[in-house]
């Protein structure tokens, strides 16, 4: 276990591998080492770093750190005390949100962006996330502690393949947050819209969406790509939320190719 202290809180991350850095960041509710895998798959080329954000995992919990914007500087610091000058940036769901963001307020860290699942504009995420950033809502769930994994867990067959494990994972990730975590997360990402600035992104980005996503509308594929055309972007007919569980090896590959690929422009 590595953390590193930020003038907003302590940042738990882990590493896998030698070589080139490459840096992954997590969705709401989830945890480092749902890139346990993908870190696993690298590990041969590059050095994965994968941070748990603020209010979530072994991280910080202090109040008044838990927007997008908190998360791009927290990146920022994480870069910074470690001495990585520039790196890839991996995310998924929220944590590709934070890494496009990174890329348009930091340019100078980050040599490309991959993005899983992401929400481009808030509008994108499922109706239970857009609900669960009004703060009355969140705290009825907080008062009735065992509703939210009650409905999670009987919704789960349709997010994940692995469910069962999926589930575990989400129900120990949820207890590690507080309602502060929970719901000021959501309600930035409920109110985020990249649309505007995404032709200032001059790096390769590539977005992977699963077809079958119930959390993010895949759709947001295609938003990213009306609004930055150079970014490539990857369906994948047999995934929901979570490409890297559910179609592993042709996730790890399409990964592969794209950070391996040396290019002068971007895409």
């Amino acid at each position: 276990m590595s953390s590193i202290v930020t003038d907003r809180g302590l940042v738990h991350y882990e590493t896998i591998g030698r070589g080139r850095p490459v840096i992954l960041l997590h969705g709401w509710l989830e945890s480092w080492d749902h890139w346990l895998g993908t870190m696993e798959s690298l590990g041969r080329d590059y050095k994965a770093y994968a941070l748990d954000f603020w209010g979530f995992g072994e991280s910080g919990k202090q109040e008044g750190s838990f927007s997008v914007k908190d998360y791009v500087e927290m990146v920022d610091q994480f870069m910074e005390r470690l001495g990585l000058s520039q790196s890839p940036i991996i995310g998924h769901s929220m944590g590709g949100t934070v890494s496009l963001s990174v890329a348009l307020d930091h340019p100078e860290r980050v040599e490309k962006v991959a993005v899983v699942g992401s929400p481009i504009v808030g509008d994108g995420l499922a109706l239970f996330l857009r609900l669960a950033a009004r703060r009355s809502l969140a705290s009825l769930a907080y008062r009735m502690p065992g509703a939210l994994p009650l409905g999670v867990r009987l919704f789960s067959p349709f997010l994940a393949r692995d469910w069962k494990t999926w589930y575990k994972m989400f129900e120990r990730d949820l207890s590690r947050t507080t309602l502060e975590s929970f719901h000021y997360s959501i309600a930035s990402l409920r109110k985020t819209d990249l649309r505007p600035r995404l032709k200032q992104i001059q790096i390769p980005v590539m977005g992977i969406y699963g077809r079958v996503d119930r959390i993010v509308d895949p759709q947001q594929g295609h938003v990213l790509t009306q609004n930055l055309a150079s970014a490539t972007i990857f369906n994948f007919e047999e995934s929901g939320h979570f490409p890297m569980a559910d179609e592993p090896e042709r996730f790890y590959q399409t990964l592969k190719e794209f950070l391996n690929h040396r290019s002068d422009s971007p895409g």
